[in-house]
C-alpha cells in the first residue's frame, strides 16, 4: 500500500458520552451502566471539562461543527449540567457559527419542561429513543417508557422549538410482525420529526439478548420489513442517504455524516472514542477513553486522562473509510477518498473490480464515485470486508464472512 500523503484536515465534531442509565437494555451493547445510588453530575462534569482541556490543543484553530451528547441516557443530566458542558467546549473550542448540538433522550426520563431548558441550554436538535410504539414489545425490549410517553415527548419538542428531532426505531424486534413493523413507521411519521433513524435488532455479544436470545422473526419477513418500511417513509417526504438514516429536506444528521465520510472528532467522557488527522505529520490517529466510569474519573482526578493513542496503519486506512462511506447511498468520489486518506482511489481498482464483479458497487462515473448497490447494502459487511488488508482477512474468514 503506497504511503499516506495527506491533502487536507476534514471537519472536527465532539462526542461527549454520558455513561449512566435507569436500566441496561437487554440488547445493549453500548458503554452504559445501570445508575447504583445518585448521578455523579457534578463530578462528572468536572472530570469533563478537564478532558476538554488536555486535547483541546491538538485541534486548536479548527471549527467544531457538530456536537452530540450520547449515552448511556443522557437526558439523565440536567438542562444545566448540559449547558456548564457546552460552556467549557466554547471557551477551549472554536465553534462553527452553525454548530449542529444533539442531545440523546429516553422519553421516560424527561420531565415535563425540561426540553425548553434543554434548548435554552444550547440544544437544537434531539434523538428521541423511541425503538417502538408498541407497548408490548417495548416491554420486551426492557424499555423504561411507554408509547404515550414518547408521543408527549414529542409534543413538547414541537412546543419548545426543538423540531429538529430524530426518532429512534428498530424492527425485526421478537415476535415482531410485518405489519406491526409498518405500523411502527406511521406511528413515528405521526410525530412530524425531521429524521428516522431505522435499524435491525441485532444480537450483539456481551448482552443478555446474544446469551438468551429471544424469538426473532424469520430473515425473509425481517427484510420485508425493511421494504415495506423504507416505503412509507419515501412516500411521507423522508429520504434515505444512509444504511439506517432517512431525513426530511435539509435535516440530514451533521455530526453522523461526519462519521461516514471520515472526519475527525473528539472523543470525551467514559469510554469515548475519537479520530485525529495530522495532515502535517501524514498521519490518521486515534484515541479510546477507558470505558470504567469509576476509573476515567480516577484517571482524570489524579491528572491524566485514561486515554490510549494509536495510529492508523497505511494498510488499515482503506478499510477504517470504507467501513463507514459504504454505509452512504452516495457512497463517494476519488477527490474525497484521497483527501481524507491521502491515497489514490487507483490503489484500491483490483478490490473495486471485484465489487463490481459481484454486484455490490455502481460502476465509476466521472468523478470516480463509487455507490454501493441494493445487494451491496444488504450484504453490507462482505462488501467491506473485501477491504480488509489481506493479513487480516483470515480472521474474516474465520469469523464467517463470505470472501
Amino acid at each position: 500500500m503506497p504511503s499516506v500523503s495527506l491533502l487536507q484536515t476534514p471537519p472536527l465534531s465532539v462526542y461527549i458520552h454520558l455513561p449512566w442509565c435507569v436500566r441496561k437494555c437487554p440488547y445493549c451493547d453500548f458503554n452504559s451502566y445501570a445508575m447504583d445510588g445518585a448521578l455523579p453530575e457534578k463530578r462528572y462534569v468536572a472530570a469533563l471539562d478537564r478532558d476538554l482541556e488536555m486535547q483541546a490543543e491538538r485541534v486548536r484553530g479548527r471549527s467544531v461543527q457538530s456536537v452530540f451528547f450520547g449515552g448511556g441516557t443522557p437526558s439523565l443530566f440536567s438542562p444545566a449540567a448540559i449547558g456548564e458542558i457546552l460552556g467549557s467546549i466554547g471557551r477551549r473550542l472554536t465553534l462553527d457559527a452553525h454548530i449542529e448540538v444533539t442531545l440523546e433522550a429516553n422519553p421516560g426520563t424527561v420531565e415535563r419542561g425540561r426540553f425548553a431548558e434543554y434548548q435554552s441550554a444550547g440544544i437544537n436538535r434531539v434523538s428521541l429513543g423511541a425503538q417502538s410504539f408498541n407497548d408490548r414489545h417495548l416491554g420486551l425490549l426492557g424499555r423504561i417508557h411507554s408509547t404515550a410517553e414518547t408521543c408527549a415527548a414529542a409534543e413538547e419538542l414541537h412546543a419548545s422549538r426543538l423540531t429538529n428531532f430524530n426518532v429512534d426505531l428498530m424492527y425485526g424486534l421478537p415476535q415482531q410482525t410485518v405489519s406491526a413493523a409498518r405500523d411502527d413507521v406511521a406511528a413515528a411519521i405521526a410525530l412530524r420529526p425531521q429524521h428516522v433513524s431505522h435499524y435491525q435488532l441485532t444480537l450483539e455479544p456481551g448482552t443478555v439478548f446474544y446469551h438468551r436470545p429471544p424469538p426473532l422473526p424469520h430473515e425473509d419477513d425481517i427484510w420485508q420489513m425493511q421494504v415495506e418500511c423504507q416505503q412509507a417513509l419515501a412516500a411521507s417526504g423522508y429520504e434515505q442517504y444512509e444504511i439506517s438514516a432517512y431525513a426530511q429536506a435539509g435535516a440530514r444528521c451533521t455530526h453522523n455524516l461526519n462519521y461516514w465520510q471520515f472526519g475527525d472528532y473528539l472523543g470525551i467522557g467514559a469510554g469515548a472514542h475519537g479520530k485525529l488527522t495530522d495532515a502535517s505529520a501524514n498521519a490518521i490517529g486515534r484515541t479510546a477513553h477507558v470505558r470504567q466510569p469509576r476509573q476515567y474519573l480516577e484517571a482524570i482526578e489524579a491528572g491524566g486522562a485514561g486515554l490510549e493513542r494509536r495510529t492508523i496503519s497505511p494498510d488499515d486506512v482503506p478499510f477504517e473509510f470504507m467501513l463507514n462511506a459504504l454505509r452512504l447511498l452516495d457512497g463517494f468520489d476519488a477527490l474525497q477518498f484521497q483527501a481524507r486518506t491521502g491515497l489514490p482511489l487507483e490503489s484500491l481498482q483490483p478490490i473495486l473490480a471485484t465489487a463490481r464483479s459481484r454486484g455490490m458497487i455502481e460502476p465509476d462515473g466521472a468523478l470516480g464515485t463509487c455507490r454501493p448497490t441494493e445487494f451491496g447494502r444488504r450484504f453490507l459487511n462482505d462488501l467491506q470486508v473485501l477491504f480488509l488488508p489481506k493479513s487480516s482477512r483470515v480472521t474474516a474468514r474465520q469469523a464467517g464472512h463470505k470472501l
